[in-house]
């Protein structure tokens, strides 16, 4: 996985990659911003992957549940 799924499609998120041993999200927005989101189950992930709206897919499921930074 480690390794960016681009997202054209979404307004808001630009892209995304999940490393599984560290279990770490991280998401680039369209604005420039990147964020890590930690101890992500790969399941939530995959989630994320397969969702019809991967912004609100994370902003449903992801942020405000999984501590973050940042970067």
């Amino acid at each position: 996985m480690d390794q960016w799924t681009e997202t054209p499609e979404s307004s808001n998120l630009q892209r995304f990659m999940y490393n599984e041993e560290s279990q770490v999200l991280t998401v680039e927005f369209k604005n420039g911003g990147v964020y890590e989101y930690y101890d992500v189950p790969v399941n939530i992930y995959e989630d994320l992957v397969h969702a019809d709206s991967k912004g609100s897919y994370l902003y449903h499921y992801i942020k405000g549940s999984f501590r973050y930074s940042k970067q």
